[in-house]
């Protein structure tokens, strides 16, 4: 009896992500009980809460992976944008729709300092792999999401400038 309400308090914590937490975004009615298909990305490891924060979904191929929105929306490929003020205090979880289940490369940014181009030195990026990112250009492998015909949780640790060594968790 003991081992079966164990299991069942796994369950409901394992579920709970997607039920009990505030989507945010244009996309969070996607991102509700049977909705889907759709990313639900948990963020943690904000600096602050200022600015605001991007979710980008892109094809899941390196060589569209980053590229300039009006050139993958011309070429008919994948490309969604959530974009949404930083919550004053919180869980934050973003929610993005995909338009179909299948390997997806999702971006997020903090962009603190109120500009719409990315500053490495004042903003935040991370990415689903949340391995550190350092300095060089991130590989499309450290983004990749495989999303099903329901609502995919993923947990984003948003990284920053670090010294010398690039961007890494603030923790």
């Amino acid at each position: 009896m003991i081992r079966s309400g164990i299991a069942l308090c796994i369950g409901l914590v394992v579920a709970a992500p997607v039920a009990a937490q505030t989507m945010l975004g244009s996309d969070a009615a996607a991102c509700q009980p049977g909705g889907g298909p759709a990313i639900a990305v948990e963020i943690s490891g904000l600096k602050d809460r200022t600015g605001e924060l991007k979710l980008e979904l892109y094809p899941g191929e390196e060589a569209d992976f980053l590229k300039d929105d009006s050139v993958l929306i011309a070429a008919g490929k994948t490309f969604r944008r959530v974009t949404v003020p930083t919550p004053a205090t919180g869980p934050t979880t973003l929610c993005i729709r995909v338009p179909k289940p299948g390997r997806y490369a999702l971006l997020l940014t903090h962009n603190r300092d109120g500009k719409n181009k990315f500053s490495v030195w004042t903003d935040g990026a991370g990415f689903a792999s949340n391995a550190k990112l350092g300095r060089s250009r991130p590989k499309v492998a450290q983004a990749l999401v495989e999303v099903g015909a329901g609502v995919t949780v993923v947990h984003i640790t948003a990284q920053y400038l670090r010294g010398l060594g690039g961007l890494g968790p603030i923790g």
